[in-house]
């Protein structure tokens, strides 16, 4: 059961898989960051869910890793930036 999500939403899921990506590629983030970062990605590219519950998981992951005492200063704002994005997006 595939679904397409709208031009809106497709657009912030990419802007929020480069920006993953971006800590991905990072040398200063730590391993178990990147390994969520990854999980964040893959999150993103499954269909089988709704847009809502879809972001609401990278969130639920993303929170978490604010509280990471190893994740870099500048990490950390790319999350927040992260979790502005996913927010504004709801089932209708």
């Amino acid at each position: 059961m595939s679904q397409k999500f709208s031009e809106e939403v497709e657009k912030a899921f990419n802007n929020v898989t480069l920006l993953l990506q971006g800590m991905i590629n990072d040398r200063a983030v730590p391993r178990n960051i990147k390994r969520i970062a990854q999980r964040g990605v893959n999150e993103l590219q499954r269909e089988d869910d709704s847009a809502a519950v879809l972001a609401s998981n990278v969130m639920y992951m993303m929170d978490d890793l604010t509280l990471d005492p190893n994740l870099p200063f500048h990490s950390r704002t790319t999350i927040y930036r992260i979790l502005s994005i996913l927010e504004k997006i709801k089932d209708i």
